[in-house]
């Protein structure tokens, strides 16, 4: 096939707050075989690592405009790691098929300017979680480094020493860890925790995380009805608030003697819950260090702001939505691997079709034909549900 007859694949330079990048020079060959002419836009990967000259050497073209989609536009793909702001979303050529994390429960503006322009959206953080879209996992690939980084950044900063201290001067007992949520940034939390020599105690409204923390060497926290919390995608599932408080009162014993938190709680779509309040944070040990990885959605503690750090009582708060950029290089080549895997689902025949009759497509679709179609993002929007 001639580079004239392939449909584009557009690397977007991403916004200043976001160092990862869509495509790396590795994907960019992944990219090609199936068929597509690959243009990223100078700079793109810039902030993780990966340099114009990497790129041009792996067979992309190099563009300079955000438009620069080729003779046919209505075949273009537009590869991003975050959302477009509305201005970008009206922006992008009526057909254009846009991947990326989009946050449609935090960029619902976004998402409208992409309706409105005829743009069809999918979602990465929509992917089923199935086993045939493993590879198109995103949010696992991402919370997994967010996992790792989220130890690392505590143990820097606690007053306290990780592993159990045996010498002449005397013995240091090791750190207490309490890892909220053991969905894969927890279990991540978890063995990195362990590697360091901390006792790790873990809380889940799942019982069918038990084992999978006892695998790692973690101690389940053992809450009022934590049995069968979770939905059909694996999910922890929302809770009433008579059950939240019931828990918090068995969590505050726990964190009353842990010098580290890590919150991983999350629900798609949807604002975190709350699950360290004021009063809980100020029972922790002077010096105590709470890490919040669910920061972007509200947050799990109730002190945490997403932009900054805050002390109270002595400890200190970090939000987490950060962490993962600050290893822009690996989230990079992870999720690029994603995006390729999901784009393969959407080249067949030298042309750019998006099918939503296979269910992983389908699952991920956010805007098509004018409208908001992924149910999950019309109920976060509060749109009305589309009739059948």
């Amino acid at each position: 096939m001639s580079d004239a007859a392939r449909p584009v694949a557009l690397v977007a330079r991403e916004h200043a707050d976001e160092r990862r990048v869509a495509a790396t020079p590795d994907s960019v060959g992944a990219l090609q075989r199936l068929g597509l002419e690959v243009r990223v836009q100078r700079g793109a990967g810039a902030a993780a690592g990966y340099a114009d000259d990497a790129y041009a050497a792996a067979g992309a073209v190099l563009v300079d405009g955000a438009d620069d989609l080729g003779p046919d536009p209505s075949a273009a793909l537009v590869l991003r790691v975050g959302p477009p702001t509305p201005d970008e979303a009206a922006a992008l050529p009526r057909g254009a098929t846009l991947v990326g994390l989009l946050a449609p429960h935090r960029n619902a503006d976004a998402v409208r300017a992409l309706a409105a322009a005829g743009v069809t959206a999918l979602a990465m953080e929509l992917v089923p979680r199935i086993s045939r879209a493993q590879a198109m996992d995103a949010l696992s690939s991402q919370a997994n480094l967010a996992g790792y980084r989220s130890v690392l950044v505590a143990a820097a900063r606690v007053d306290k020493y990780f592993p159990l201290l045996m010498s002449a001067a005397g013995t240091l007992r090791p750190a207490e860890v309490v890892v909220l949520g053991a969905g894969v940034a927890g279990l991540q939390a978890i063995a990195t925790a362990r590697r360091l020599g901390a006792v790790v105690h873990v809380s889940d409204v799942r019982e069918a995380a038990r084992e999978e923390v006892a695998s790692l060497g973690g101690r389940f926290i053992d809450l009022p009805q934590a049995v069968d919390q979770a939905d059909a995608g694996g999910y922890a599932k929302e809770q009433g608030e008579e059950l939240l408080v019931r828990q918090r009162e068995v969590l505050t014993e726990r964190l009353a003697r842990a010098h580290v938190a890590i919150t991983t709680a999350q629900i798609p779509l949807r604002p975190a819950p709350l699950l360290i309040t004021r009063p809980m944070v100020e029972a922790m040990p002077h010096g105590a260090v709470v890490v919040d990885l669910a920061s972007a959605d509200g947050g799990n503690c109730e002190l945490t702001e997403p932009d900054r750090e805050v002390v109270h009582a002595g400890v200190t708060v970090i939000p987490g939505q950060g962490l993962v950029q600050s290893m822009a290089g690996e989230a990079s080549t992870l999720y690029a691997r994603n995006v390729a895997a999901l784009v393969g689902l959407l080249v067949a025949d030298g042309a750019v079709r998006v099918d939503d009759g296979d269910e992983v497509v389908a699952g991920a679709l956010l805007t098509r034909d004018g409208e908001v179609v992924s149910p999950r993002a019309r109920g976060a929007l509060g749109l009305p549900e589309v009739a059948s």
